[in-house]
């Protein structure tokens, strides 16, 4: 019988693929973004200047800018170094898709990919982005040239598949992408950044729409999915050993270090209830990947936290930036 070993959980913010240097850089695009402020209003940068923490300052000073890169790329490898040692057969990677390939003519609230492989391209290169330091980012996602097609444990896919549907669950499913199309950023993160290259470690895409209304699932949507992803693996009479891990996240893209910190003591403490009551409007935009944790947890809640590590990321005197967090389960 296959069980469900290990969790993991990782940010996959674009700040993860850069160099310290860089980060500073970052005031160029924010200040003509449109944001959300930390309890779901639309902002503006100009009004985020006036309402950020009182010692913004402090924190994107570049000596704590580059403390902070340092300790990022210490959790990212020690969430690399976890996924090795736990010598697993297949990741479930519970991650979102930024109309990279669903849009509003067919975006569905919860989808599992079953094709036999699951294709990365350089999208990258693609589509360019004119700002060479943010061009240089978004390559931490895709292949660099070419295109390289990943394993996906098709078998346990559709297994999940026909389980959640017998437990209440209407599954969009898919089996291929669309020609030329590649994976989107949450599972190329996985990819890209968390896997040994020369181990083909098959995973299972399971596709959350966090972002877009009106059909995001709700947090405790997302907490029973979880729950019921876990008896799905534990019901495949194959000898399997599954990870599951939530790709994105935490807080961005204004840091809100209470809705973190506040996450992650419910991860700590089981809570499921906390998990489940979490303020939707506080978790749209870039916030809304919170659901892919959400979903890991209640799967992993037979499995003990065993290390975790938060980094509120400012990059702006606005107080933009990304609530950068990696955890492990097992």
């Amino acid at each position: 019988m296959a069980r469900l070993t290990h969790g993991f959980g990782t940010s996959h913010t674009p700040m993860l693929n850069m160099e310290s240097e860089d980060w500073g850089k970052f005031v160029e695009r924010d200040a003509t973004g449109k944001f959300l402020d930390t309890s779901g209003r639309p902002t503006t940068f100009e009004a985020l200047l006036q309402s950020a923490p009182a010692d913004v300052a402090e924190l994107v000073k570049p000596d704590l800018l580059d403390a902070r890169f340092a300790a990022s790329q210490i959790g990212l490898a020690r969430v690399r170094d976890a996924i090795a040692a736990a010598d697993l057969d297949t990741l479930i990677v519970v991650g979102d898709d930024q109309k990279e390939l669903y849009h509003e003519d067919n975006l569905p609230s919860i989808l599992v990919y079953y094709g036999e492989t699951i294709r990365n391209v350089p999208r990258h290169q693609i589509k360019p982005n004119k700002v060479e330091w943010f061009q240089r980012a978004r390559g931490g996602y895709y292949e660099a040239e070419g295109t390289r097609d990943y394993p996906v444990d098709a078998s346990l896919a559709r297994h999940l598949i026909a389980s959640l549907i017998d437990q209440d669950f209407d599954i969009a499913t898919s089996d291929r992408l669309g020609e030329a199309e590649g994976e989107g950023h949450a599972f190329g993160f996985i990819h890209k950044q968390l896997m040994d290259p020369d181990r083909d470690l098959a995973i299972v895409p399971v596709c959350l729409n966090t972002y877009y209304p009106p059909n995001q699932p709700t947090p405790r949507r997302c907490y029973a999915l979880g729950q019921a992803i876990r008896a799905a693996v534990e019901s495949y009479p194959e000898d399997r050993r599954v990870g599951i891990i939530a790709s994105g996240g935490l807080s961005h893209f204004v840091v809100d270090e209470e809705l973190d910190r506040g996450l992650i003591d419910a991860l700590q403490a089981k809570d499921a209830q906390a998990l489940c009551s979490i303020d939707r409007a506080r978790i749209n935009s870039g916030s809304s990947e919170i659901r892919n944790w959400i979903c890991t947890a209640g799967a992993v809640e037979h499995l003990e936290m065993r290390w975790h590590e938060y980094l509120p990321c400012y990059r702006t005197l606005a107080g933009t930036g990304t609530g950068v967090a990696f955890a492990e389960w097992n």
